[in-house]
């Protein structure tokens, strides 16, 4: 006779038989395919994406200039994401366990935060640099010198790499929290709470440079606006040289802001979710849903592999240089003085 109770079904630990093991959430087998495909892509993206944004800058003269080696510097922390964050979270997220030790999850979280903000510290630098680029375009190249961008990328680097360090290996992101961490402390687990102070202080630090970029782009398009109609009207008048050669300079500083704006504009939207829920989760006591988190985390991560296909679609250069890489032809003598630009 058949009986209608249903056994319990046994829990999965991510360590079977150790003491303290945290509890494993996997996804069944469709699922979990999707997932490492969908992650996986990104990781590579991220990877070879910005690895092919820095040769083609640091090999061809012809890129070398202020702007590009922010943009170099900016596709470095990118590919660092790639290569320290995405693939270890990537395990992390579809088996729902950490398979690589409590010292690493530390070293992870760190360089999680530190090439994270270390992106935004270089948007915020490059939008200063179109700043002065479209609404001085002639006084620009005396202001924005190699040393001047170099000092900017030293700065976007230091600060974020000292900041994580002294916040997550001194312990203090959870202060306060003691008792929810050790709650969470389990053989397997890689959770990092933060407290509510240091919760704020990462929103005030995403949320100043964001708002000074689009202060700053605002005033761009605004300018280029007006710079586009003033040469529309004196387009059928007679110019004198050094006005033809300020309005092709303005165009090209513009068309140069355009593209960099629109990436500013994608790393808002990846990480804003991510940066409003860490903001409502500490407030409200850590209320989120696990995929909900994930999918926030994930979204911010994909900005490491969505600049190199804005940089793709926008700027001719960067397909040529992909060419020319691809194809092997950099090996060759003299490849660094390449022309890459179609004038």
């Amino acid at each position: 006779m058949s009986s209608n109770t249903s056994l319990p079904v046994p829990l999965q630990l991510c360590y079977e038989n150790v003491s303290g093991s945290c509890v494993k959430a996997p996804y069944s087998p469709g699922p979990r395919v999707i997932l490492y495909a969908v992650f996986g892509c990104g990781a590579v993206l991220a990877v070879f994406g910005n690895l092919l944004v820095m040769i083609s800058i640091l090999h061809f003269k012809q890129l070398h200039s202020p702007t590009n080696f922010l943009i170099a510097s900016l596709a470095c922390a990118d590919f660092l994401v790639g290569v320290t964050v995405m693939p270890f979270s990537m395990v992390r997220s579809v088996e729902s366990c950490w398979y690589f030790g409590e010292s690493f999850c530390n070293v992870h979280t760190c360089c999680d935060v530190a090439f994270c903000y270390s992106s935004l510290f270089h948007l915020c630098f490059i939008s200063i640099d179109r700043y002065i680029a479209v609404t001085d375009p002639l006084v620009y190249p005396t202001k924005v010198t190699v040393s001047v961008s170099g000092i900017c990328i030293g700065i976007s680097w230091v600060l974020p790499v000292v900041y994580s360090g002294a916040v997550f290996f001194t312990g203090a992101n959870d202060d306060g929290l003691e008792e929810l961490s050790s709650a969470l402390n389990c053989i397997g687990g890689c959770q990092t709470v933060v407290n509510q102070n240091w919760v704020l202080i990462d929103f005030l630090s995403f949320f100043i440079p964001t708002l000074v970029m689009i202060i700053l782009y605002s005033h761009i398009f605004l300018v280029a606006r007006q710079q586009a109609k003033k040469i529309e009207t004196t387009h059928n008048k007679t110019e004198s040289s050094a006005e033809s050669y300020k309005a092709r300079v303005a165009k090209r500083e513009r068309k140069a802001a355009k593209t960099l704006g629109i990436t500013v504009v994608a790393f808002m939207i990846s990480w804003l979710p991510y940066s409003i829920d860490s903001l409502i989760d500490a407030y409200m006591g850590f209320i989120t849903p696990a995929y909900i988190y994930e999918i926030c985390v994930w979204c911010a991560y994909y900005n490491s592999a969505m600049n190199p296909l804005i940089y793709a679609l926008f700027y001719p250069w960067f397909r040529k240089a992909i060419k020319l890489i691809v194809s092997g032809q950099v090996l060759k003598d003299h490849s660094a003085t390449m022309n890459l630009f179609s004038e």
